[in-house]
């Protein structure tokens, strides 16, 4: 069975170079909006048995642009279980003035999850965050007649889930770079038994014509 995972189109926060988070929600870009038809123009021949996406606006937005471009549209399955890593008081910050007031630990959220500590701003774990959004993954598999399945989510989330999924260790979730907005990456499972294989990381060729510059702050 194929899994596919996309990050949600580019928001106002992510042009700002904002955190969003759990609960940040900012709009998307008119921009974004081309490249979500683009993803969906490419998915469109793949035959998903579901759509499950976060349930903050940023994600189940762009996955219903996403269905709207498939020539099989499917239900679509909103989940508070896939939204963004809960980043409490960092939420609505600017990334760079954080970064000064935290640094090291700024640092290890982008790179070295093992050693990331949300504690000073009242975040959550790596450990409640790979729980929920694994298991989604785990929970939408077993219930799945053949798949494919279409997850939507969040950059820091689903990078981490992605890579947990293929069996890496937590110091390792990082060590290929965080996913850009609209991005395609797919995983197989063989019987449902894990780790899932990882055949395409991160693509973002098709929106080539698109002009957009890919960004991957979380």
């Amino acid at each position: 069975m194929k899994l596919y995972f996309t990050r949600h189109g580019k928001t106002q926060w992510n042009q700002e170079k904002r955190f969003q988070g759990m609960m940040g929600d900012s709009p998307l870009l008119a921009e974004s909006f081309r490249a979500i038809e683009t993803l969906g123009e490419t998915l469109k021949e793949v035959p998903f048995e579901k759509i499950y996406t976060s349930s903050a606006r940023r994600a189940y937005l762009t996955a219903e642009g996403i269905k709207s471009r498939l020539n099989h549209p499917v239900e679509i399955v909103r989940t508070d279980d896939l939204r963004e890593l809960g980043l409490g008081s960092l939420e609505g910050q600017l990334v760079d003035v954080m970064h000064e007031k935290y640094g090291v630990n700024m640092d290890n959220l982008r790179s070295r999850l093992d050693l990331y500590d949300p504690a000073p701003f009242d975040g959550e774990t790596i450990e409640q965050m790979l729980k929920r959004t694994t298991g989604v993954v785990h929970k939408a598999v077993a219930e799945a007649k053949e798949g494919p399945l279409l997850f939507v989510g969040h950059g820091a989330s689903l990078t981490a889930a992605i890579q947990a999924l293929t069996g890496k260790p937590t110091a390792e979730l990082r060590a290929m770079g965080g996913l850009y907005n609209n991005s395609l990456t797919i995983l197989e499972t063989s019987e449902h038994s894990q780790p899932y294989k990882l055949i395409k990381w991160n693509d973002v060729n098709f929106l080539d014509k698109l002009n957009q510059n890919p960004d991957a702050i979380l």
